[in-house]
């Protein structure tokens, strides 16, 4: 769901994907392969919003500001299910963690990861590569080498998800009953403990 409002109609570059249950509003710019899940409202009704190339905004996150201010999501920014970005910029090649609300004017540094359910308040400033926690957040440690290469794989796998979504999703009536030779998918992907011991 794409509205255009008072004359702003959203730009989603073609090679991007906004779910059908999804809804982007007004000044709003999606650059290449970005991946927006079902239930993200990204309203730029009040002021621009900028997702660079590569972006996931996942399923039921929030990204809007107060009215006269514009921010951007950078390059590789991933933010987790149910965050919510209000009048915050994100760095490059940062996680934002699940449940997340970063608050106006807060600035996330670079390739910083931040975890499930902080609260980050308004005007706060992250340095790059930081490791965030809590509520109210608090930077806790660095992001270390093996840490960002975890999660630069991540966001890996949702900057192909465009695309797989243009190949393969489609609307259909379900199933009455589990087929006998379904598959399993393939673990591709370790937990950040999983991978650091390896």
């Amino acid at each position: 769901m794409v509205y255009s409002f008072k004359g702003y109609t959203p730009v989603v570059h073609k090679s991007s994907f906004v779910h059908p249950l999804a809804a982007v509003t007004g000044n709003v710019i999606i650059g290449k392969n970005c991946y927006i899940g079902p239930g993200a409202a990204i309203r730029g009704d009040w002021g621009q919003i900028i997702l660079e190339d590569g972006v996931n905004v996942q399923e039921n996150c929030t990204v809007h500001m107060f009215p006269g201010k514009s921010i951007t999501l950078k390059e590789s920014a991933h933010v987790g299910h149910g965050a919510i970005i209000h009048g915050a910029n994100l760095g490059k090649n940062c996680l934002i963690g699940m449940n997340t609300v970063i608050m106006d004017d807060a600035e996330i540094g670079d390739e910083s990861i931040v975890g499930a359910m902080a609260f980050i308040k308004a005007e706060t400033k992250i340095p790059n590569r930081s490791l965030v926690f809590g509520n109210p957040a608090k930077v806790i440690n660095q992001v270390n080498d093996e840490m960002l290469a975890w999660k630069t794989k991540g966001t890996q796998l949702y900057q192909q998800l465009p695309k797989d979504c243009h190949e393969s999703l489609k609307e259909v009536e379900p199933l009455r009953e589990v087929p006998a030779k379904m598959k399993i998918q393939e673990g591709i992907y370790d937990t950040l403990r999983d991978f650091m011991k390896k």
